[in-house]
């Protein structure tokens, strides 16, 4: 009987998740408001943190590890697939303060947040949060039925101090995306056949340029071929955990 729950005991560890046993990545960058940190928590979710104010992107649990990650300041949710919206998570990241943005229909399951559609804006703890459109132009689910479908989901503009910082959301490279402007950290999809290839996402950023790109939501999406097709702009392309 001993011997039968050591080898459950040994069977359990050699299987747990191996991101549970690792702390998130994170960059660092520095703006007029003071060093912002980027945690890479995986997939679609992402963590900011200025000053102690932490700010989520997408969170949810099965993207990666949450353990001794602190509570949200503010939320930021793109739209409600499943792979970015976490409601449970969510309640458990949650204080009395915590504010949560997001479209419309994830309001309409987490009904203390507020909506946001393309081209509102929002100033919370002197941090601006602008909406920006996210949408598919050719990947189909079906004939005339985009994955992503113009009008329901959300990309982030997060400006602090004198940085701005592009979360697209699930998007191809829309017109509205090419025509941005002074982004100096940008997070681009990157997986077929619901977001962008890797050449999708080259003919966005040598649109719009921003300093530093992060493709992410990449699943098993080859890498390299964007790195290689970047090679000879300024565009400084960073490879993390973000599959």
């Amino acid at each position: 009987m001993f011997r039968k729950m050591i080898l459950v005991l040994i069977s359990l560890i050699m299987t747990a998740p191996i991101f549970s046993q690792n702390p998130t990545a994170m960059d660092k960058i520095n703006t007029s408001a003071g060093d912002v940190e980027m945690y890479f928590i995986g997939h679609g979710s992402l963590m900011f943190k200025v000053n102690n104010y932490c700010i989520y992107v997408d969170p949810v649990r099965s993207s990666g590890s949450y353990k001794n990650l602190p509570q949200a300041d503010l939320i930021l949710v793109t739209h409600e697939h499943y792979d970015h919206l976490d409601p449970d998570l969510i309640r458990d990241l949650r204080k009395p303060e915590t504010i949560m943005l997001c479209n419309a229909n994830t309001s309409s399951q987490i009904r203390w947040a507020q909506s946001m559609k393309a081209g509102d804006k929002k100033v919370v703890n002197d941090i601006t949060i602008e909406a920006v459109p996210a949408y598919n132009m050719v990947n189909m689910r079906s004939p005339g039925q985009p994955f992503h479908p113009k009008g329901v989901g959300n990309g982030y503009i997060i400006t602090m101090g004198n940085r701005n910082i592009y979360v697209a959301g699930d998007t191809e490279n829309t017109p509205e995306m090419k025509s941005l402007k002074d982004i100096y950290v940008a997070f681009l999809p990157m997986n077929l056949p619901y977001t962008m290839t890797p050449e999708m996402v080259a003919d966005a950023v040598m649109s719009f340029k921003p300093q530093i790109l992060y493709p992410y939501h990449y699943g098993e999406t080859i890498t390299d071929k964007l790195i290689q097709l970047l090679k000879n702009t300024n565009i400084e392309v960073r490879i993390r955990n973000l599959k």
